[in-house]
């Protein structure tokens, strides 16, 4: 039998780093690539990346990447024969894979009856419950009266989880840890998923703490064969998703990866399943395992699966979209080595992981090493969709990049993956890559001691004082500019800044950080190195000596006897301090003068640019403290803003439905 030939012409309905993902397979297997962008996206990296690209439309998702007609319609003006959708978006929507079908064009993922099946994860959990794979206690019916929902909570026990039927990738999703906090938590999931999905039905499930997030990653085609590509563990998660992954998932016993294994494929096949999908369990230390949800396409992790596999998962998603059978047998699937996955998020970590937006201004990435499968060489991967210059705006998801480590262990794999943080420097928007290093520096993920609330259970350890003391970064960057800036005028009457006769010349530098000013007063001192010129930096009561040179943006120092190397940049008054993975900010100071009609410690600012997609009071209520005076949305997440006193509401600066920019006054409390 004749082997069915591949596509010609692939359009790819989604965008960022797995548009450029599939863009780089279709390339290795000659196909053209048609690639569409919303009016935020113009000149984004996969519409450079592709063949050609079309406009979709404005930037929310629901003008364009949403927009089932025009992908078809583009689709047919292209000559494209079939649309790879990617994650996200339409990548789970039965009725995009059903019109697809309709009109003779190949959706690359399963039929539109799977994604059904799995699409509603209340009927997902019956389905899997009645095939007698174990599904986790709760509530999976279709009654979604509050009342009910509620009742059925307290049967359920606390704490318990609110999920969306329709949802993914943590929307729409709450942690509810006690009877009192249900109905606001209720309301706030079903707007999310409603936003989200255009569905707000709930389901409930009793909360695990200390469960294992372990997934397996399954392929189908065709003619009815199915088999499983190993297991990936996903229990490193905030704000209930993932933020580190790994394959194999340390220390599970074989026989158990081969349970897990079996029983996703059974679950796959018991849906006419075909195509990359992957079955996700929670997994408990004594081997219970309990079914949660499948995911009916590609996932964002799955390059870990690739790099112990030696497989292209994105190679083998056109071939079985195209009729062909899968690649390998259960027997012929080997693995080796271990990979690690962290996720770049454009994101703010001090304030409860909230998503950030605003422009990678400096980007330096760290080196990638690709290798061949089947050699010990590490592998260091970054699979990315952004470049310096960039913007990451308020209507997508906030990831920057995926930083994808091999080695032949885990515990090569963790070392090197932390080598490999530390050289990735982002300056402006913030990003987690700072809390990432501490994370894959800690001990207990080292010694494997994972769950899903390990990120929780860790937080004054992720959370510790910076590295370098406030002074110890104001110095360095005073020395920086000191190295990096022409010296002044040598004559001393040109000099502005004060100076005496017979002392050593002196520079000043105005620089804030944290909203607080420093004036740092430089001058020459004697070097510990004789070969480095040395400094004396002093500001308040404090006192520094540093030696330094300056090669590009590398400042190796001595300071005070500690030998350190840091990185700086610079964009105009910004300087950003890069050191062992960790980035602070500071700015140089220019002297201005601003009034304000009132003190701002009685006002509350946007801490994150958004939509104000909910007004919970009105001028001239009175509130309690921790009361939500208002919803924010970005990036499809929801973040309620709180009354931090007791008062009465003066002012709303912002109608319901305004978009706001990070630090603006929302609305104003007169505290009692």
């Amino acid at each position: 039998m004749p082997e069915a030939p591949l596509f010609n012409t692939v359009l790819i309905a989604n965008r960022g780093e797995i548009a450029c993902r599939i863009i780089r397979t279709c390339r290795l297997l000659g196909i053209h690539t048609v690639a569409v962008y919303s009016a935020a996206d113009a000149k984004a990296a996969h519409v450079t990346a592709a063949d050609e690209a079309w406009y979709l439309g404005p930037a929310p998702a629901t003008d364009s990447y949403l927009r089932q007609d025009l992908l078809l319609e583009i689709a047919r003006a292209s000559g494209a024969e079939a649309i790879h959708p990617g994650y996200g978006f339409l990548s789970e929507n039965a009725d995009f894979a059903h019109a697809c079908a309709e009109q003779g064009i190949v959706f690359i993922g399963p039929p539109a009856t799977a994604i059904s099946a799995m699409g509603s994860k209340s009927a997902a959990k019956a389905l899997m419950s009645a095939a007698g794979v174990p599904v986790v206690p709760g509530y999976h019916e279709p009654e979604q009266n509050p009342q009910r929902l509620r009742q059925a909570a307290e049967r359920c026990g606390f704490p318990l989880l609110l999920k969306a039927v329709a949802g993914g990738g943590g929307k729409g999703m709450r942690l509810v840890q006690q009877l009192a906090e249900f109905d606001e938590a209720l309301a706030a999931a079903k707007r999310e998923a409603r936003a989200a999905f255009g569905d707000d039905a709930m389901l409930l499930e009793r909360y695990l703490p200390q469960a294992r997030h372990i997934e397996v990653q399954v392929f189908c085609d065709s003619f009815g064969q199915g088999i499983y590509l190993a297991e990936r563990d996903c229990s490193l998660q905030r704000r209930q998703q993932k933020v580190i992954e790994e394959a194999p998932a340390p220390d599970l016993p074989p026989e158990m990866g081969i349970a897990l294994g079996e029983a996703a494929v059974r679950a796959a096949l018991a849906i006419d399943y075909c195509g990359a999908g992957t079955v996700e369990f929670l997994y408990l230390d004594d081997g219970q395992f309990f079914f949660m949800e499948m995911n009916t396409r590609l996932q964002v992790e799955h390059p870990v699966t690739e790099l112990i596999t030696g497989l292209d998962l994105v190679d083998w998603q056109l071939r079985i979209a195209a009729g062909q059978p899968l690649p390998l047998s259960q027997a012929q699937v080997t693995t080796r080595g271990h990979a690690i996955e962290a996720r770049v998020y454009a994101e703010d970590p001090a304030q409860q992981f909230l998503p950030a937006a605003g422009s990678l201004h400096y980007l330096h990435e760290p080196q990638t090493s690709p290798s061949p499968h089947g050699t010990a060489r590490p592998v260091i991967r970054l699979d990315t969709g952004v470049r310096q210059g960039d913007s990451i705006g308020i209507y997508y998801d906030p990831l920057i990049a995926k930083l994808i480590v091999w080695a032949p262990t885990r515990e090569g794999a963790l070392r090197h993956l932390a080598r490999a943080l530390v050289e990735y420097r982002i300056g402006g928007v913030r990003t987690n890559v700072g809390f990432l290093t501490r994370l894959v520096a800690l001990p207990a993920l080292h010694n494997a001691e994972l769950h899903t609330r390990f990120i929780a259970e860790h937080e004054a350890e992720l959370f510790a004082p910076a590295s370098l003391s406030r002074s110890q970064q104001l110095a360095l960057v005073a020395v920086f500019l000191l190295l990096s800036e022409p010296e002044p005028d040598a004559s001393p009457f040109a000099d502005n800044q004060g100076w005496w006769l017979n002392l050593p010349t002196r520079r000043q530098f105005n620089l804030v950080q944290d909203g607080q000013a420093y004036r740092l007063a430089v001058s020459p001192a004697q070097s510990v190195l004789s070969e480095q010129p040395a400094w004396r930096v002093e500001f308040e009561d404090t006192r520094h000596n540093i030696s330094a040179t300056l090669t590009g943006d590398r400042l190796d120092a001595v300071l005070d006897q500690r030998p350190l190397r840091c990185y700086l940049a610079r964009l105009e008054d910004q300087l950003w301090l890069f050191y062992q993975g960790e980035r602070f900010d500071i700015q140089l100071y220019r002297p201005h003068f601003t009034s304000s009609a009132h003190s701002a410690a009685d006002s509350l600012k946007a801490p994150m640019p958004g939509v104000i997609s909910q007004l919970e009071v009105a001028v001239g209520d009175a509130v309690v403290a921790g009361q939500t005076l208002l919803i924010m949305e970005a990036m499809k997440m929801e973040h309620a803003i709180r009354a931090p006193t007791a008062g009465r509401v003066a002012e709303l600066y912002y109608r319901q439905g305004s978009q706001v920019a990070e630090g603006c006054e929302l609305l104003r409390i007169e505290a009692e």
